[in-house]
Order: structure tokens, then sequence, then C-alpha cells
């Protein structure tokens, strides 16, 4: 098996989507309480790079659990854009790939 498929292996493809959407809920988690002490912030440009990088799952229940960045409007759209984009690329790969 070529070195580049042994890394996209199926396993390892589900191990870094189960990752990233645990450190986008986290980061979700940890930026409401930061807010609730008036402390730092996580930056929003952070929180949608985590979706954008596999986390959307895991930024969904963040912002369910959390009650966090819900009305927001600005980034709720761009979470939805990157939901969207997501999907659009996991039909064309299901689709042409297959």
């Amino acid at each position: 098996m070529a070195p580049l498929q042994t890394l996209l292996s199926p396993a390892n493809i589900i191990t870094a989507l189960a990752v990233m959407n645990f450190l986008a809920f986290a980061a979700f988690g940890l930026d409401k309480a930061r807010a609730q002490q008036g402390a730092w912030r996580i930056r929003e440009e952070t929180l949608l790079q985590l979706a954008f990088f596999g986390g959307t799952l895991g930024a969904y229940a963040g912002r369910a659990v959390f009650r966090h960045k819900t009305r927001k409007q600005p980034f709720c759209g761009r979470l939805h854009f990157i939901a969207g984009l997501q999907l659009c690329v996991a039909v064309f790969l299901v689709v042409f790939l297959w």
C-alpha cells in the first residue's frame, strides 16, 4: 500500500474527524466560559477554521449545548456556508469517486 493511501485510510480519516469535532466542541465550551468570565476569547476565525477542517458537527453541537454564538449573524452565516460547502464536497466525492 502506498504511503498516501495508508495515511488516507478510512480509520485515519474517521479518527481525524473525531478529533476535530471534539476540538471544535471543546473550543465552543471554553469560549463560552471565557465570555462569562470576561476573560480572553477564542477568535471567531479559529472557531470557523475548526469547523472548516472537519469539526462542523462539533461546532453545531457546541453551539447547541453551550448556547453560544447562536445569534451572531455573520458567524452563523459563515458556519452554515462551511457546512453547505462540506456537504457539496461530500456529495461530489460519493457520486464521482465511489
